[in-house]
């Protein structure tokens, strides 16, 4: 059925690339941080374009070596789901 979109699969879909791609380069993914101080104290960490990856920490560098495990166990969780097969063809357009 040409021209069906599916929205609720396109970040999946968008992560797995990601995934491909890094894997073929073999260079570290780089991804935007939000540190926010938290109420109770210490700081809360999110990934943006990681949706539901967050982590906390009593400082900076807590929550920042905290928030790097919860991207590589969230990618790992996407990488499992891989529905792409090695002769997939990956390509992007324009709307």
């Amino acid at each position: 059925m040409a021209g069906i979109c599916y929205a609720n699969r396109s970040i999946a879909q968008f992560h797995q690339i990601i995934l491909w791609l890094r894997q073929l380069e073999h260079t570290p993914m780089k991804l935007k941080v939000v540190l926010e101080p938290s109420e109770e104290g210490g700081f809360t960490a999110y990934v943006p374009s990681l949706p539901g990856c967050i982590s906390e920490g009593d400082n900076k560098t807590e929550a920042l070596k905290n928030i790097r495990e919860a991207i590589e166990l969230y990618l790992e969780s996407v990488a499992d789901d891989d529905p792409f097969s090695p002769d997939s063809e990956i390509t992007e357009i324009a709307v």
